[in-house]
């Protein structure tokens, strides 16, 4: 039997999810991981930077915090409001388009840099993202990319989330973005990795309990998941993301510092 994966209404879904909550208050505690991916690409002034599925964006601040040229693109319209207004706080030209990783509604070969981090990995079709990445970056351009591995802690959140809200049928986890052989297989010979780093994103929170209410609060799919549970199973589910900081938590004084591995990819697009 053959499954037919509506991708359209997976995305629809998915848009109202992170639309859902105020995914910014997790977002902005990531925004090392964007500092290290664009040194780690070697972006320089005046480069055209693109940051794909960018939320509240990001690589985007990081880079124009380079003096590159840096352009953001999301779905979700209240992250990119978000994004717009940091970077006018911080007095960084940022131009933020709405817009589909899956298609980009930008032109072909348009940027030096194409980046994302923990972002372009949510994309349902996995191939369809991996080529809009290859044609917005101009031959010789890079492609870094920083995504949560399938063993990390977050990986292992997602399985708890799965068990409440199993994941479409068809749809591949997006934590395989954070696999070298994933990376392969989507871009083949069109992208030359020069390095693939596997790096720690530590998470510090007050407690188990304090990570489990921020993530309930603020993580849009989460978010809006616990929103349709009973109060009896919210208990549950929240004692279950509590204690998904607990299995990585390497902190002896009540409060959270765990460690969650993601990979850091940066290729040259070949063709």
């Amino acid at each position: 039997m053959t499954i037919t994966t509506d991708f359209e209404a997976i995305k629809k879904t998915q848009r109202a999810a992170w639309e859902t909550g105020n995914y910014t208050r997790v977002g902005n505690t990531l925004q090392i991981m964007a500092e290290r991916l664009v040194e780690a690409a070697d972006v320089r002034a005046g480069q055209r930077v693109l940051d794909v599925a960018c939320g509240q964006g990001n690589v985007a601040i990081a880079a124009a915090l380079r003096f590159a040229t840096a352009t953001g693109v999301d779905y979700a319209t209240n992250l990119l409001a978000q994004g717009r207004e940091r970077a006018a706080s911080e007095h960084l030209d940022v131009t933020f388009l709405e817009g589909d990783a899956e298609q980009l509604p930008v032109p072909d070969a348009s940027f030096d840099l194409t980046a994302s981090t923990v972002g372009v990995m949510f994309a349902p079709h996995h191939e369809r993202a991996a080529d809009e990445l290859v044609r917005v970056t101009a031959p010789g351009g890079r492609i870094a990319l920083a995504s949560w591995t399938p063993s990390g802690m977050v990986g292992q959140l997602f399985r708890t989330v799965g068990k409440w809200a199993p994941p479409p049928a068809g749809v591949r986890p997006a934590t395989l973005w954070g696999t070298t052989g994933h990376l392969s297989e989507l871009f083949g010979d069109r992208v030359e990795w020069t390095s693939t780093t596997v790096r720690h994103y530590v998470f510090r929170y007050h407690s188990p309990a304090h990570f489990s209410e921020w993530f309930r609060q603020f993580y849009g799919p989460i978010t809006r998941l616990a929103g349709t549970l009973s109060a009896a199973d919210l208990e549950r589910f929240a004692e279950d993301l509590a204690d998904v900081a607990r299995q990585f938590n390497t902190a002896d004084d009540g409060t959270v510092v765990a460690p969650s591995e993601y990979l850091e990819a940066v290729g040259v697009r070949r063709r």
